[in-house]
This record gives C-alpha cells, sequence and structure tokens, in this order.
C-alpha cells in the first residue's frame, strides 16, 4: 500500500489511480515525517515537496533522504527556480534521491517504473557534489581520504583496515568500498559495502563522523574525497605490467600521493626508483601483519597526512615513567 504527503498539489495527488493507506495533507516539518513514517510500511511515498517545511533549505531534505528510504519516495517537485535549477537536481541525486517529477504522468511513470542512478546520471553534475561535500568538511572538518590500487592487487582492502583500526581510537571512522564485498570478511559494523551509484548516499548518511577512508577501486571520480593515496607495490612483476598496461602511468600522478605498499625497498631504492620513475614517492610502507600493533609504522604515515591526535598522547606519555610520574 502507499502513502500520500499532499499540500500545494493535494487536488492533483488526489487523482492518482493507486490504492492509499494512508494520507495527510498539511505543511510538515521533516521531524514530524521521519517520526511518522521512518517506522512505517508502505510501498511508495508520494511526498508533495510543498508539504516539507522550509523544503528550499536543503538541509531539510538531507535529513530527510537519511532517514527515510529514498527508493521507495516520488517527490513531486514545485516550479519554482530553485526546484528547476540543474543545481537543485544535481543535489537531489547526490543525497540518493532519484525519483522525482513535477506531473500525474511522472508519478504514475516512477511508480511502476523506479529510476536508478543510471537514469538520472546524466544531469547529475559531480562537481556540485564536490563542493556541496567540501562545504560540509569545512563546518565539520571531516576528511575523506581515498585509498586506490595504482598496480594490481596492491592491498587496498587490509591497508585500509589498518588505517581504520588506527585511527579507531582517536576518531570517528567509517570505511566504505565501492563495487566490491570485501570488507564483510573484518566483521566490523563500520565497514561498509556500496555501490558507485549509491556511494554520494553513503556520503550523506555518514555525515557526522569524522573520517571517511573510501576504497574506491574502480570509482572515477576521485573528487569526492578531500585527498587520494595511490598504492603502488614496488615489485618487478607488478611494475613491468603496470608499464606494460600505461606506459605513461607515472606521467598522469605528478602531484599526487604515492604510497609503496608491501615494500622492501630500502631509502636509497626509493631514491632510485624517484629517478628512474621520474616521480615522487609520498611514502613507502613495508608489509603490515593486521593482527598486530602497528602503531610505529602507521602512526609516522598518519601524522604526515594531518592526522595527529594519536601523535599528540605519544609525545604527552613521553614525559612519564610507566605512564604514572612526570620526570
Amino acid at each position: 500500500m502507499n502513502v500520500i504527503i499532499a499540500n500545494k498539489y493535494s487536488d492533483m495527488l488526489k487523482t492518482l489511480e493507486i490504492d492509499v493507506i494512508k494520507s495527510i495533507e498539511g505543511e510538515f516539518t521533516v521531524d514530524e515525517i521521519i517520526d511518522s513514517f521512518s517506522n512505517f510500511f508502505f510501498q511508495r511515498m508520494i511526498l508533495d515537496i510543498t508539504a516539507i517545511k522550509d523544503y528550499k533549505d536543503l538541509k531539510n531534505i538531507q535529513k530527510l533522504s537519511v532517514n527515510l528510504d529514498m527508493d521507495k519516495v516520488i517527490l513531486l517537485l514545485d516550479d519554482s527556480a530553485e526546484s528547476e535549477s540543474a543545481l537543485y537536481l544535481s543535489r537531489l541525486i547526490s543525497m540518493g534521491i532519484y525519483n522525482f517529477t513535477r506531473n500525474k504522468e511522472g508519478i504514475m511513470y516512477l511508480f511502476n517504473h523506479p529510476n536508478s542512478y543510471r537514469d538520472v546520471a546524466h544531469i547529475h553534475q559531480l562537481e556540485n557534489l564536490t563542493e556541496q561535500i567540501n562545504d560540509r568538511i569545512i563546518t565539520k572538518n571531516m576528511r575523506i581520504l581515498g585509498i586506490k590500487n595504482l598496480t594490481d592487487h596492491a592491498g587496498a582492502t587490509t591497508f585500509i583496515y589498518i588505517l581504520k583500526k588506527q585511527l579507531d581510537s582517536y576518531y570517528n571512522v567509517v570505511a566504505l568500498e565501492v563495487d566490491k564485498r570485501d570488507f564483510i570478511y573484518f566483521n566490523d559494523p563500520n565497514m561498509v559495502s556500496t555501490t558507485s551509484a549509491d556511494l554520494p548516499k553513503m556520503l550523506m548518511k555518514y555525515k557526522d563522523v569524522d573520517i571517511i577512508l573510501v576504497d574506491l577501486n574502480s570509482y572515477e571520480s576521485e573528487d569526492v574525497c578531500n585527498d587520494v593515496l595511490y598504492l603502488l607495490e614496488p615489485s618487478v612483476i607488478k611494475l613491468n605490467k603496470l608499464l606494460m598496461v600505461n606506459r605513461g602511468v607515472f606521467n598522469k600522478m605528478a602531484g599526487k600521493k604515492i604510497v609503496l605498499n608491501k615494500s622492501l625497498l630500502t631509502s636509497k631504492d626509493v631514491l632510485d626508483f624517484e629517478y628512474e620513475a621520474n616521480t615522487k614517492v609520498f611514502y613507502n610502507m613495508p608489509p603490515l601483519d593486521e593482527r598486530k600493533n602497528n602503531e610505529n609504522y602507521i602512526n609516522p604515515f598518519l601524522s604526515k597526512l594531518g592526522f595527529v591526535k594519536q601523535v599528540k598522547e605519544v609525545n604527552e606519555n613521553k614525559g612519564k615513567i610507566f605512564g604514572l610520574f612526570k620526570f
């Protein structure tokens, strides 16, 4: 059965030929809508956007998108200049809202053929997503750190797990992997698998955390992250395979953070590698055992990335004997 929340367009919505289990009319706060329907079972919700109090403030729509299953919601837009703009529609898509229209015919089509991200991707302006996310980062100091394998199987999944395990003691951290399901084997509820289509929605869902680690995998739009690390396993076979596939790969990596992962290279080896590849290495990380404490290797790396809480705690404890008395 279906739900209708109507206001300005109530006359139109009354003519819909669908089974309705509950219909309300008027103007409601987002909290009132969430309280009424977050635990209410329905097949589809037809939501007149003018029924949402202060609906032109996108923060209210965002709050709604986090607390309701927007795959079941058909949003009936009004004819205001804001909702007709490409920017407005792009931001709806960034929140995971794909089913929106302005007329009865559109409602009935979406009722029977709900959109996926693929259906609205052509109007999604990713630069607006970056702007929206960055606005939030500036106000919350939240970091979105992407990790991507540069050579095949360079260890992004395990590397993220080790980073998260170390950061968990000092920050509120969530890890997302895109178009894979490897995180399930770590049995960590804050390591979540998602898809390319749903990544924007998941970034909005975890808007209150300090750090989001993203295993980008094949996700092409790296602009959703504040920073991206490119993992490279510097074995001969991995490097030669990379160069055979993409001869000019290091030319494209200028100014980007390359991390040698599972590396047995010495400092001199790294310098030789930088010279031969005409590139710069951000960090040389040795093989790590995810079952052990790796803070001696991970903390300097995190400090270089700007995560300093763990460094402050180490420095505070340096002046103590057994952590009890000051020198």
